[in-house]
């Protein structure tokens, strides 16, 4: 009784995996020198698939279900051993079984900022980062490129690879989108997109396939960040120029009264003065063009402010002057604005 007990023990009748846990994605089924009886049972779960390799060649593959295993349901196999069709006896074979369940949130960032080509800006350097998942497609191509004859293969070891492929192709994503770097990073919908894209053919060699792809943040230099910001502005007003100057005239009115406020005597009056008259003048065409601003009342009042009657010495005429002359030269004040206001300073000297 004893012999044939350990006869028995010799045969393995079913072979299956049942995951302990998350993060095994290839798992060997413990031979331990035993055979498999012919006509046992493969038993290959949802989110799974198996695999049989002879002497170091894969044979059958086997997706969910349930299989008696006979040279009919093991025709590579039975090829590869030669076997005969009335073959019977048990056999030996390495079998593999492998997760096919999605690997959910795996990380990928730029530690350190990268430079890519841009076909408006040239070099653009930028940090990005996000997440993506993954999942075995090809257990195949995944045994004989990555896992090989390990008795589990867990995700950790395949991490820091994938990430790295995805940081090497962002550079190759971009510039094969065809799409300008600003419409990427603006949308970054359409920057997974051109991501995934690039990435699907070389994670497909390594037997793996990319379900998804989040770019959660893009980080800009500031200088292209203010770009960015414009362009934004400009789309919120359908493209109009007109109406995009008169949204910036809008947001520069408070810096220039701040400048106006803290000038002191009249030298910060006539700057006030200058940049009243010449958002003044944009806010005419403006309005010309059957744009609507409140923005008028504020010009109005900063003139009425500059034109106020104030004690004034001769040093601070002169200042002030000066202060105009440099608007004149720079275009802000026209040869008539800033002869007016000569004349009305000189007049206060009298």
């Amino acid at each position: 009784m004893a012999l044939m007990d350990f006869i028995k023990k010799q045969f393995i009748d079913i072979i299956q995996w049942t995951e302990e846990g998350d993060g095994t994605l290839a798992w060997r089924f413990p031979m331990a020198g035993m055979e498999i009886q012919n006509g046992g049972t493969l038993v290959v779960r949802e989110s799974q698939m198996a695999i049989f390799v002879n002497e170091g060649q894969v044979a059958d593959v086997f997706g969910p279900g349930t299989y008696k295993l006979t040279t009919q349901t093991l025709p590579v196999l039975t090829y590869l051993k030669n076997w005969d069709k009335l073959f019977e006896s048990p056999f030996k074979s390495d079998v593999y079984f492998f997760s096919t369940r999605q690997q959910i949130d795996q990380k990928w960032g730029t530690p350190q900022p990268i430079t890519i080509r841009d076909k408006d800006f040239g070099a653009v350097r930028l940090r990005a980062f996000g997440n993506y998942a993954f999942r075995i497609a090809d257990p195949k191509a995944f045994h004989t490129e990555i896992s090989g004859t390990r008795e589990s293969y867990p995700v950790a070891d395949l991490e820091g690879q994938l990430r790295g492929l995805v940081l090497q192709n962002i550079s190759n994503a971009i510039a094969g989108s065809g799409l300008p770097f600003l419409d990427l990073a603006a949308n970054q919908v359409k920057f997974a997109e051109a991501m995934v894209k690039e990435l699907a053919p070389i994670f497909a060699k390594l037997g793996i396939l990319i379900e998804s792809l989040t770019v959660q943040n893009v980080s800009l230099p500031e200088e292209l960040q203010k770009i960015l910001d414009q362009k934004i502005g400009m789309g919120m007003v359908g493209n109009d120029m007109a109406k995009f100057m008169q949204y910036q005239t809008a947001q520069a009115i408070p810096k220039f009264a701040e400048a106006s406020g803290g000038g002191g005597g009249i030298a910060g009056d006539a700057m006030g003065l200058g940049a009243g008259v010449a958002l003044g003048q944009v806010l005419a065409q403006n309005l010309q063009q059957g744009l609507q601003t409140p923005v008028a009342p504020a010009a109005a009042a900063a003139a009425q402010a500059a034109a106020a009657p104030v004690g004034v010495k001769p040093e601070e005429v002169m200042a002030t002057l000066e202060k105009l002359g440099e608007l004149k030269s720079k275009g802000i004040l026209t040869q008539e604005e800033f002869d007016a206001k000569k004349a009305e300073l000189l007049k206060k000297l009298v």
